[in-house]
């Protein structure tokens, strides 16, 4: 297998056709190449010229330690990581692809952001070498690598060999593809369909709106995780940098009270292959009645009759890592997914983690 750094427009022609997240499109990896304070690294594996394996890395320099990471942390990203393509349906052939892959691209990481740099030959006490010193022998080498890998990455045994501590995590799928809207909402329990159809009788809009529209939920989101006393990285220019560049990919589907006034909303983005909530869904109460449930089916039922992309047929919900959230998002009836946190481990990288504010995601 021969692995290469790509541009952009590399990554583009060699990206398949499905089993990869919207922050894989060149659209998104441009805008964060622009707003992550982090060089972005774009790794092709190649067998031939056929493209066979794919991952974004996202390098942050600091003066004792590098941090590797897929996505980088405070973007509100959920999940990026590598990307497979074998071109054999054999086990054995997939697993040497997935092994080679992983090990030349931490081999070509490793020296390129210094992995053989002692701290003690450094030199310069920064706040973050500070933070670190007094946890680490002089004579370790730190190389923090943090990725959180896409639900169709399924085996990362590779990284466990290459001694990365893996976690799984979760998130909720709804199945969209029957095309039978019907159908689909039958399968919510009880109360959300009555929560539903008991919004449907208000005098409320859930209408599809632009720009505006989302920097709206955005500055909702911002307002509750400021109330929650819980960081929220992402600036609006940012946002609106992404779905301006996503295009019919980021859509706003807004509630709005009889006088216009927002009462709550949703931030969608599309893959080629699902829908991912992806910000927004503040609690929105009119009249006693919460529409949070209708604003989910509005989008789900757009996804069904009309999306931005054909082969859209599951909407990932989110919030299935966080107890609080899951008796809700259960009511959709949706799939437990798995994906995977690959992350450094041990002790002595506990205070970088911190220090890179890695702890924040996953």
């Amino acid at each position: 297998m021969r692995v290469e750094q790509l541009e952009l427009s590399e990554w583009e022609s060699a990206l398949p056709s499905d089993g990869f997240e919207v922050f894989h499109l060149p659209e998104a990896l441009e805008v964060l190449d622009r707003h992550v304070d982090a060089e972005m690294k774009l790794f092709g594996g190649f067998k031939g010229e056929q493209p066979i394996a794919l991952l974004p890395l996202f390098v942050q320099r600091r003066s004792a330690a590098m941090a590797v990471t897929s996505p980088p942390p405070g973007y509100n990203i959920p999940r990026l990581g590598p990307i497979m393509m074998p071109t054999s349906p054999k086990r054995r052939k997939q697993e040497k692809v997935n092994r080679e892959f992983t090990q030349k691209v931490l081999d070509q990481i490793g020296p390129d952001i210094g992995l053989e740099r002692r701290l003690a030959d450094v030199g310069v006490q920064s706040p973050f070498a500070d933070k670190v010193l007094d946890r680490l022998d002089v004579n370790s080498r730190l190389m923090l690598v943090r990725i959180i890998c896409n639900t169709d990455y399924g085996d990362p045994r590779p990284f466990v060999w290459s001694d990365i501590d893996v976690v799984p995590r979760f998130t909720y799928f709804v199945d969209l593809s029957g095309g039978d809207t019907d159908a689909i909402k039958q399968s919510f329990s009880k109360s959300l369909r009555r929560d539903i159809r008991d919004a449907e009788d208000l005098d409320v809009t859930i209408e599809r709106e632009g720009l505006d529209g989302a920097r709206d939920i955005y500055q909702a989101t911002k307002q509750r995780y400021d109330e929650q006393d819980e960081p929220f990285d992402p600036t609006w220019a940012y946002v609106r940098d992404l779905f301006e560049s996503l295009g019919e990919r980021a859509r706003a589907y807004v509630a709005r009270d009889p006088d216009g006034e927002y009462l709550t909303g949703i931030t969608t983005l599309y893959s080629n292959d699902t829908a991912y909530f992806w910000q927004g869904g503040t609690k929105g109460i009119y009249d006693g009645t919460s529409v949070n449930g209708l604003v989910h089916w509005r989008l789900m039922e757009d996804i069904v009759e009309g999306p931005p992309v054909e082969s859209v047929t599951k909407y990932d919900l989110m919030g299935a890592n966080t107890e609080r959230l899951c008796s809700y998002k259960a009511k959709f009836s949706a799939e437990l997914v798995p994906y995977y946190l690959v992350e450094s481990g041990g002790t002595a990288m506990d205070a970088a983690k911190h220090a890179y504010r890695l702890t924040q995601q996953g």
